[in-house]
């Protein structure tokens, strides 16, 4: 059985589906030891709406996860989505007492620029640092030891709405689980299916899941925009349990089978069997018919992510052009339908760049998993502190703003 020290869990709580992935340390990367997935029940748009089917769903795939990795799943990297997230920008400058950026410097300018007023009901999770410029100088990654007189900041800070956090973290809770940090699903996504290159250059990644769209866009190696779409593959099955006449889970068997994004990409006109609903004899359909269902929704969600993207201003700043993962790119002919939208090169991203066992987890639907370990990787000081929804303590505020000037002053 694997030390529970050395044990990374990700633990993507989509709309359609529950993935768990457990990796162990192994070095500079990690190897992927266990998957457990189930049917999630409980969620809608990626948001929590009956916690108890959501927890039922958690315990089903962590248990799975568990048996194939041998191992005592305690806490994990949980994602979260949703149309409640929303990413902005933010600019802050602080003066150099020294001419010489110390890391109290840095923790000065970061707290400068995320000193923003954000509403009660919602709360910041995550504040990435962009670039930092000294004094005219842009362009910085890390100014830790450079001179100047002045230190700017340009950060990206993503929000969520309190109540779905807390629910997230109380589902898991009631699995018996310990959430050890909360983490933006295109962003974990991101760490699993861009390359460092396609980072610097400037990329754009849609996470197309079950309920949600996730929009990520790079460029010079940092996060510039951030944007979640309340659409995805659950709608395209859904059209066609309403336009076929079919029960929902065939519609998902006839979706993945023979569904094709667009009828221009089909090779041949098949007649598909589709079950009836309420007992009644199977109908003949034609495959055209299917493609014609999905094509309205699948142009509807490219167009979407296309529309936030000119929205940012970046749509000139992706020369690397569009990365689709997520369960729902694995649709047939999406990636030339995209290609047509954006006018842009697509490709399909899975993950890479992880040892054990790749071939398992080698497919978009576990883009979001592997990312979570990457990410809990990534960021080992924070493995062992666990995940607070908002510190209500005025006392805990005052004295943390104290400690803050405490190191401004004397570090």
């Amino acid at each position: 059985m694997a030390r529970k020290d050395d044990l990374i869990v990700g633990l993507d709580i989509g709309t359609t589906k529950i993935c768990a992935i457990v990796a162990e340390r192994k070095g500079d990367s990690v190897d992927i030891i266990g998957t457990g997935t189930h049917i999630s029940k409980g969620l809608r748009k990626g948001v929590v709406v009956d916690i108890d089917a959501t927890v039922q769903s958690i315990k089903m795939a962590v248990e799975e996860a568990e048996m194939m990795a041998d191992c005592e799943i305690a806490s994990v990297y949980a994602g979260i989505a949703g149309g409640h997230i929303r990413g902005f920008n933010s600019h802050g400058v602080v003066a150099l007492k020294d001419r010489e950026v110390r890391q109290s410097d840095i923790r000065r300018v970061i707290d400068a620029a995320k000193a923003v007023a954000i509403p009660m009901d919602r709360e910041v999770i995550h504040v990435i640092p962009q670039e930092f410029v000294i004094d005219d100088q842009d362009g910085i990654r890390e100014p830790l030891g450079m001179s100047g007189v002045r230190l700017e900041s340009k950060i990206h800070i993503v929000t969520a709405a309190v109540t779905s956090a807390q629910n997230i973290v109380k589902s898991c809770n009631k699995a018996g689980l310990n959430v050890i940090d909360i983490v933006l699903e295109p962003l974990a996504s991101a760490q699993a299916v861009l390359s460092s290159d396609e980072r610097d250059l400037g990329v754009c990644m849609i996470d197309i899941g079950g309920g949600t769209t996730d929009i990520a866009v790079f460029a010079d190696g940092s996060i510039k925009n951030t944007a979640v779409l309340s659409l995805g593959g659950y709608h395209l099955t859904n059209d066609i349990a309403i336009g076929l006449r079919t029960p929902f889970d065939e519609a998902e068997r006839i979706k993945k089978t023979f569904g094709v994004a667009s009828a221009r990409y089909l090779a041949s006109d098949d007649v598909l069997t589709v079950p009836s609903v309420g007992g009644r004899r199977p109908r003949e359909v034609s495959r055209k018919i299917l493609c014609e269902i999905i094509e309205p929704r699948a142009e509807e969600i490219l167009s979407l992510a296309r529309q936030e993207i000119v929205r940012s201003g970046l749509a000139d700043r992706i020369p690397s052009g569009i990365v689709l993962t997520g369960g729902a790119s694995a649709l047939a002919g999406i990636s030339e339908l995209a290609e047509e939208i954006f006018e842009a090169p697509v490709r399909l991203g899975s993950p890479e760049n992880v040892g054990g066992l790749l071939e398992i987890v080698r497919s978009p639907m576990y883009a979001t998993g592997v990312g979570l370990v990457n990410y809990g990787f990534s960021q080992e000081s924070s493995r062992f502190r666990g995940f607070r929804i908002r510190d209500e303590s005025i006392f805990g505020r005052v004295k943390q703003r104290m400690r803050d000037w405490f190191y401004a002053e004397f570090a």
